[in-house]
């Protein structure tokens, strides 16, 4: 698709003067209702459909697909993300009416962190098409070992901070406790970190591993820079809200990682064909429609088993307790 850059910078204005509304609306600290967090995930939701559909009316059918495509791929992969994301709250200790603001700036940061990757992928494959054996293996790779962990039924019950976090923190040192909303003070005559900006920094900077999987993914759906951005704006834009709606409900996700290795390892095989295809070889490509129907069934086949696997597991122990309760 040609974008022009008056598009380009069109797109990205309206994508600040979003985050910048976002930001005014929850300036102010304080505990996020259900009822808040499911208005704003569906407005965020119309938003990037209004986009897909504006994508349709001016590009046509082909980047609309595409853009929808990788938007759900992507929000999939969040929603998948906010295990950590839940990990690294507890571990930060971060109070309830601070965590909005904490996900806000670390959303901003991965969304910068992105860009930048998106950017630096589009470069490599212009001038290397063979690296979409690159991202294809390494997706195939990534779906197995979803399954692998998810088959060993391993929870993580604690998040390790990253090197770059460590030696921010060394470097700079952190106070004790947490300062409102501030992300500097001075602690004894020295200027110091405060918890909030640890945990911003935590999970913005943890985006960067996420990315490793998910912008290989959304490569393999859309080779256009344009696209690529737009879907993974949409998707993190929405992550915040989305936190707080269905924070109860990702326990109950329990096949959510044979879904997404399924996705990933999907796109993968779609990425490894269509490297062949560029290299020549006579093999069929997986259209876009095939594309987006694959990873919606897949999601709602994976949220369907999940719930149902979870509401078994709930009655077995509520008649093991009674059982228990009957034995006393």
């Amino acid at each position: 698709m040609d974008v022009s850059m008056t598009l380009w910078v069109t797109t990205i204005v309206g994508l600040c003067v979003l985050i910048g509304a976002d930001f005014f609306i929850g300036r102010k600290p304080h505990d996020v209702s259900i009822k808040e967090a499911g208005i704003w995930t569906i407005v965020w939701v119309v938003l990037a459909a209004l986009f897909g559909i504006g994508l349709w009316i001016w590009g046509g059918a082909t980047p609309a697909g595409e853009f929808f495509a990788g938007y759900i791929t992507e929000k999939s992969l969040s929603v998948d993300n906010l295990f950590v994301f839940v990990l690294i709250m507890a571990k930060f200790a971060v109070p309830t009416q601070y965590q909005q603001r904490v996900l806000l700036i670390g959303v901003l940061v991965a969304l910068v962190l992105r860009a930048i990757f998106i950017a630096a992928g589009a470069a490599i494959i212009t001038n290397f098409s063979w690296v979409f054996y690159i991202f294809g293996a390494f997706l195939i790779y990534t779906a197995w070992k979803l399954i692998q962990e998810a088959r060993a039924d391993e929870e993580d019950e604690d998040w390790d901070e990253n090197r770059l976090l460590k030696a921010a923190e060394k470097r700079f040192g952190v106070s004790s406790q947490y300062h409102g909303t501030k992300l500097w003070i001075v602690e004894n005559g020295k200027k110091v970190m405060t918890p909030m900006l640890v945990v911003m920094l935590a999970i913005g900077t943890t985006d960067i591993l996420f990315a490793l999987d998910s912008i290989p993914a959304i490569f393999g759906l859309t080779q256009d820079p344009y696209i690529v951005f737009t879907a993974n704006a949409f998707a993190l834009m929405g992550l915040r809200q989305l936190y707080f709606l269905i924070g109860g409900l990702l326990k109950k996700l329990v096949h959510l990682s044979y879904g997404l290795s399924v996705i990933l390892g999907f796109i993968g095989i779609k990425l490894v064909l269509h490297a062949l295809h560029e290299s020549g070889v006579n093999v069929p490509e997986i259209s876009i429609p095939v594309s987006l129907g694959v990873i919606c069934t897949v999601l709602i086949v994976t949220t369907i088993t999940s719930l149902m696997a979870s509401k078994k597991q709930a009655r077995e122990e509520a008649e093991k307790a009674d059982h228990q309760g009957v034995d006393l």
